[in-house]
């Protein structure tokens, strides 16, 4: 299966000199959930921007469709629906005509019945006939999903799609692109929000200083890179590790009634039969075991904090 969007040795430097994207390359496939993640300034707006032929690269090339988006622009931009970060809408439209008026800047024919259905589908149909001034915020970023949408398009940019928004509607949305994605759109959103990556996305993308850190399958990710750690929760509290235990590296919780055993679970030893023996050979009367998994924010703050 080829790529629908191909990003090869992208570079931007701004006039200041400002070095927003440095020689990043990544593939999009079609019909998947990509988030990138990234804290302020990392440079995922530049990189959507570019892709969307917003912004001009100081290096590199990008193919969306097979298009390239500067010698093709039309054809690659008439495959992509953007939704911008910022809330940027006329404030006496009527939100019927918002997205009539999106679809045919793209040349389409009108299509009353693919509207309604875009309406209906982000819970506006009640409020077509509303001008936008009239909306919440939440609503306003609805009409800015629908107007991206009401080309048709088989890609769908989504640059913190979520901010400021609601836990409520923010799952309302989650949950728009889950179908959106069982429609056959491939979609691409930039995020602050782990927990909507770690929900949603097939494959994650980190993004820090301009640099593409990594770009891999989320449950990949999480099983490489994330920590795996042995809780063991002891019947009676103590206030120090035995000495006999050291060479296990254990953490004592607060309360001094649970050992943390952090291990690698790629290893053919973890070391855990052991641990066990050497708890009980200790003197140490077990209560319970039980196990965790890094999530994907530790693995992000930790590989955002270290500055690699």
């Amino acid at each position: 299966m080829n790529p629908v969007v191909s990003v090869t040795n992208l570079s931007k430097t701004y006039a200041g000199g400002h070095l927003a994207l440095d020689n990043v390359s990544l593939d999009i496939m079609p019909g998947e959930i990509l988030a990138l993640l990234g804290p302020n300034g990392a440079g995922k707006t530049t990189l959507i921007s570019i892709i969307c032929g917003i912004v001009n690269a100081s290096a590199g090339s990008v193919t969306v469709g097979g298009y390239d988006n500067v010698t093709d622009f039309r054809a690659a931009r008439s495959l992509i629906g953007l939704v911008p970060q910022e809330l940027t809408l006329g404030a006496f439209d009527r939100v019927w005509n918002t997205l009539s008026f999106s679809r045919g800047l793209f040349g389409k024919k009108p299509d009353p019945a693919c509207i309604e259905r875009i309406l209906r589908d982000l819970s506006l149909w009640n409020r077509k006939d509303s001008r936008l001034m009239t909306l919440s915020g939440g609503m306003k970023r609805r009409v800015l999903i629908g107007k991206a949408l009401a080309h048709e398009p088989a890609i769908l940019f989504l640059d913190e799609p979520t901010a400021g928004v609601d836990v409520e509607l923010r799952k309302d949305m989650w949950n728009l692109v889950r179908r959106l994605r069982e429609s056959g759109v491939t979609i691409i959103l930039t995020t602050h929000y782990i927990e909507e990556a770690e929900a949603i996305a097939d494959r994650v993308g980190v993004i820090n200083n301009g640099k593409l850190l990594l770009l891999d399958d989320k449950l990949a990710l999480m099983e490489k890179l994330g920590k795996r750690q042995l809780i063991v929760d002891l019947k009676d509290a103590i206030t120090a590790i035995p000495g006999t235990l050291s060479p296990w590296g254990l953490e004592l919780s607060d309360a001094g009634d649970q050992l943390i055993y952090n291990y690698d679970p790629q290893k053919l030893h973890t070391g855990i039969a052991g641990l066990l023996r050497a708890i009980s050979d200790a003197g140490l009367l077990l209560k319970d075991i039980h196990s965790s998994q890094s999530s994907l924010e530790d693995i992000f703050i930790n590989m955002v904090g270290t500055g690699k």
